[in-house]
Order: structure tokens, then C-alpha cells, then sequence
């Protein structure tokens, strides 16, 4: 089949694209412009880095003629004028609250068959209010919570302390620090003044759930999905006195490579009850949202330890060095699934959904 990857790169990267990717001359440059964002220090963290982006296109080349597309301003005349067979998207989007949706959307448009879940879901799930108003509805577990579009609508009697004080519309914990979890009205303004100027988006003010938390990895579709190994976080590896909590110091900082933390344990010990309760709420979760494919899942128990869904990441980060601690490649791991068959799993799981018969 010809597959064509589509992402975006870390800005960090993008000089050494090209003198760093040893197949450049497979690559469709879409433009030489370099949009150049100062909101904050993680503006970039959703994108992947050049060793993710060439290692899944080593792992889909094993099977697949792979084209690479940066989505970038002219993806859309790329796409249109190469038509590959299925796009493997890992695209995270450029700008605005529904910016993981801008490529299934075009390739909708163009009748160009892609993995993962549609525009519709992965704009829902970015919008944490949305997902989560779903989960409510059909009863799925998650914290209660209140969107705040200015300090003025800060109401303490319609609020809850401790809570978390996330941005609405981020992932790879963007805008979740360490200061993000807060107990006192002081704090509270604090950080929601921070989200508000510093993100330019609604702050979501959530109830914060003090028991131990997992994030879960899927894979499939129907009777097909696959809960793979819970991946357990184990706050006691932080450095001292910081708060509980898988901040973006956590993710990016305070966990190095050459000094990786004792962060996770997969399989999650736990006991088999628990397990099948964590497995069910992510498997409700995965068909109300409609996700497809793949997701990974955050959860975390509650004072009665009973699980929550924090949120869905229907585009998982999937860093391929197993020291830099990318937990959906982690859970495939614990479960026997290299990182090239990870995957083309999800591509298998597209080609199944989608009833294309691979040539």
C-alpha cells in the first residue's frame, strides 16, 4: 500500500529536518516557512520529534511504501495531488481549539482513507468540557468540573478545593504544572489568571481526585479492542514535596533520558477487580466518544478508589525510546508488541474498520 505519514515537527527540530532524516528525498516539502509561536515554554509539546516521526515510518516501511508529509500550510495541496492510498496521521494540528481535526478533516474532504478517529472526536476530546460532558451523560465516571472564560465568573460557592486548573484545549500536559494543583482561593485565581493571558483559552477548574492514577492504552476497534498492560504513575519518584500530580515538569523535566525517573510500573499491581472496573470505564469511554483505532486514556481513583476518566488522548504520544518513558509504546511492551508492530496494528486496525483489503 501507499501510505503517506502525516505530522508535525517540534520547531526545535525543523532546522535539522532534512540533514537528520536519512530519507529526505521521500519527503513531500509542503513549505519552507516556519511559523514561529512565543506563547510559552511548551508551545511545542504536542508535536513529535524527529526520531518519532522517522521511526514510525521505519515501522510502516517494513510492510508499506511510505511517503512523509509535514502538515504544514500547503498539506492540503500535497495531499490532494499525491492521494495515497491511507494516511498513518499523527498530526497534532497548528492552531485553535480544533486543531487535531484540520487533517481527517481535509482528508474527508478529498476521500482519503486515514487511521485513527474522525474530526468530530478528536475535537471533542480536546475540548475536555465537551468529553466530559459526554462521560456525564452516559454515566462514565469523571471529576466534576467548571469552565471559567474570565476571573470575574469565579465563583468560590460553585467551586471546590483542591482542584486541578488545566487549559481547556491542550494536551501532552500542556499548561499542567506543578502550581496547577491548587487548595487555596489565592491559588485558584492564580492559576486561572495564568491559563487565561498566558493560553488565551478557558481555564477548566476540575475536582481533584487524590487516589493513585493509571493512564490506559487501546488498540482496535468493536469486539476487536485491546486493553493493553494499566500503566500505573508512581508519584513517590517525583523530587521532594511536589505535588502528586503528572505535571509538564514531570513529563518533560524533571524525567530525562540519561536520568529517567522510576515514574511508571507496567503492568499496573493491582488487584484483578480494580483492573476489570479501570478496563471498563476506558472501554465505555472509547465507544461514547466514538474514538477509532487507538487512544490512551488517563484515569485516576477517587476517595473511595473508584476510577475516574481524567481524559482521552485519541492521537497517544508515542515516543519510540523506551527511556523516555512514552506510555502507550510502554504498555504495547508489557504485552509483547514491538514498537514496529505497535504500529502497524493501528494501521491493520484502520485497514479492518475500513474493510480495505491490503494489496
Amino acid at each position: 500500500m501507499e501510505v503517506a505519514l502525516v505530522y508535525n515537527l517540534k520547531k526545535d527540530d525543523s532546522h535539522t529536518h532534512n540533514s537528520e532524516n536519512p530519507s529526505s528525498q521521500n519527503i513531500i516539502d509542503v513549505s519552507t516557512q516556519v511559523t514561529r509561536v512565543n506563547k510559552s515554554a511548551d508551545t511545542y509539546a504536542e508535536w513529535d520529534t524527529i526520531e518519532t516521526i522517522t521511526a514510525v515510518r521505519d515501522a510502516l516501511a517494513h510492510r508499506h511504501t511510505v511517503t512523509m508529509i509535514e502538515a504544514d500550510d500547503g498539506i492540503f495541496d500535497a495531499l490532494r495531488s499525491f492521494h495515497p492510498d491511507i494516511v498513518f496521521n499523527i498530526a497534532e494540528g497548528r492552531f485553535g481549539a480544533s486543531r487535531e481535526s484540520q487533517i481527517p478533516a481535509m482528508l474527508e474532504m478529498l476521500n482519503i482513507p486515514y487511521t485513527g478517529s474522525d474530526p468530530l472526536t478528536l475535537g471533542i476530546c480536546l475540548d475536555k468540557s465537551r468529553a466530559k460532558e459526554i462521560l456525564s451523560y452516559y454515566k462514565v465516571p469523571t471529576p466534576k468540573f467548571v469552565v471559567v472564560h474570565s476571573l470575574s465568573e469565579i465563583r468560590m460557592e460553585n467551586l471546590f478545593l483542591p482542584a486541578m486548573v488545566k487549559p481547556l484545549y491542550e494536551g501532552s500536559s500542556k499548561g499542567i504544572f506543578n502550581s496547577s494543583l491548587v487548595r487555596t482561593s489565592h491559588e485558584l485565581y492564580e492559576q486561572v489568571e495564568k491559563i487565561l493571558t498566558e493560553y488565551n483559552e478557558p481555564a477548566l477548574v476540575e475536582e481533584f481526585l487524590p487516589g493513585r492514577e493509571f493512564t490506559v492504552a487501546l488498540l482496535g476497534n468493536g469486539s476487536s479492542l485491546q486493553v493493553l498492560p494499566i500503566v500505573e504513575i508512581n508519584f513517590d519518584s517525583l523530587p521532594k514535596d511536589v505535588n502528586p500530580i503528572y505535571s509538564f515538569e514531570a513529563k518533560w523535566i524533571w524525567d530525562e533520558v540519561t536520568n529517567p525517573l522510576d515514574i511508571f510500573t507496567c503492568p499496573a499491581r493491582i488487584t484483578s477487580q480494580l483492573q476489570a472496573a479501570i478496563e471498563k470505564i476506558c472501554r465505555d469511554a472509547f465507544s461514547v466518544l466514538r474514538c477509532r483505532d487507538w487512544c490512551r486514556i488517563d484515569v485516576r481513583l477517587d476517595t473511595n478508589g473508584n476510577p475516574n476518566i481524567i481524559e482521552l488522548n485519541p492521537l497517544p504520544g508515542i515516543l519510540p525510546n523506551p527511556e523516555e518513558n512514552s506510555c502507550f509504546p510502554k504498555a504495547a511492551r508489557a504485552a509483547g508488541i514491538s514498537y514496529d508492530e505497535m504500529i502497524n496494528k493501528v494501521l491493520d486496525a484502520s485497514f479492518l474498520r475500513l474493510d480495505i483489503a491490503q494489496l
